[in-house]
């Protein structure tokens, strides 16, 4: 068994999956062609992103969020700033012993953290 879709709850599927899209790359389909489930692939090996119509999504933090690891050379600064232009807003800072991360919120109010790569 592995893990083969990490699926966010939305109002409106298409807007979040582009935006996404657009910071991660990768292409988009239209399972069902109803618009009602947005699927983003290729944008992490191995990992599609769903991104599924729902009446109600939950309300307050989602339990469920994705962890985003900086890779190894890449720019810190640079990539937060294309995140921001893009339509994120910046919610905290985090720091530990070894490892940090920023709290981002996209344009449709998904949180996802952008940190030091996870061993």
């Amino acid at each position: 068994m592995r893990l083969g879709m990490i699926t966010l709850d939305t109002l409106d599927p298409t807007p979040v999956a582009t935006w996404w899209a657009g910071v991660l790359g990768g292409s988009l389909s239209d399972a069902g062609g109803t618009g009602e489930f947005v699927v983003l692939s290729g944008a992490i090996p191995g990992i599609n992103l769903g991104f599924a119509k729902v009446p109600d999504p939950t309300p307050g933090k989602s339990l469920m969020h994705l962890d985003l690891d900086l890779e190894a050379g890449e720019d810190r600064e640079a990539l937060f700033a294309s995140v921001l232009a893009a339509g994120a807003t910046h919610q905290a800072h985090h720091e530990y012993p070894g490892i940090q991360w920023d709290v981002f919120e996209d344009p449709f109010g998904t949180v996802f953290c952008i940190g030091d790569a996870h061993d």
